[in-house]
């Protein structure tokens, strides 16, 4: 036997290994723009999230932020509205879904669940009326929380549906306190 006839299958395997990794590599390097291409622009992820100060705001006054082009307000409410919130009966509410982003899907519409914990006195929602896309009037209609004029929905203090033809509550975005006077949604 000559040394032509010797095979080394370790070496055969080490150059199909080295071969692969090389194609895998290759095919990453073609593919990785395509792949870039698709993340949100710069201008996207700003509206991800936004920081809103909440320092000037007296109970019973409220302001109206843009998110994701949306109107949300952030309301800090009065000891009467939170009291008026806590004393509805979840069998006198059409949507009995607190339709909360920080909660489980599936959590009741209570007062408590449509706040955070600790920070009961404020109230951040998506200002948009379930039934059409409306923007509701803040402080009014016979439940003292949000009036949509176009078709008369109704909610209270918490933003729950009571009356009219919207179909379920408003909306609770992602949020959270990141002191004591600002607050992050999204």
């Amino acid at each position: 036997m000559s040394a032509t006839d010797i095979h080394d299958p370790n070496r055969r395997d080490f150059l199909y290994v080295a071969t692969g990794m090389a194609a895998v590599v290759g095919a990453g390097v073609v593919a990785w723009p395509f792949i870039d291409q698709m993340r949100p622009d710069a201008s996207t992820l700003a509206l991800a999230s936004v920081e809103v100060d909440v320092s000037s705001l007296q109970p019973g006054s409220s302001l109206v932020v843009k998110w994701r082009g949306k109107p949300v307000v952030v309301r800090n409410r009065t000891e009467k509205e939170m009291k008026d919130g806590a004393a509805v009966s979840l069998n006198d509410l059409k949507d009995p879904i607190a339709r909360n982003a920080n909660l489980a899907a599936d959590a009741p519409a209570t007062d408590a669940n449509r706040s955070t914990p600790g920070k009961e006195a404020w109230m951040v929602m998506v200002q948009v009326c379930t039934h059409l896309g409306c923007i509701p009037l803040g402080q009014e209609g016979d439940f003292g929380g949000w009036f949509c004029p176009c078709h008369g929905s109704q909610y209270d203090t918490a933003g729950r549906i009571r009356k009219g033809p919207a179909p379920e509550n408003m909306a609770i975005p992602v949020y959270q306190f990141i002191s004591d006077t600002k607050i992050r949604i999204g």
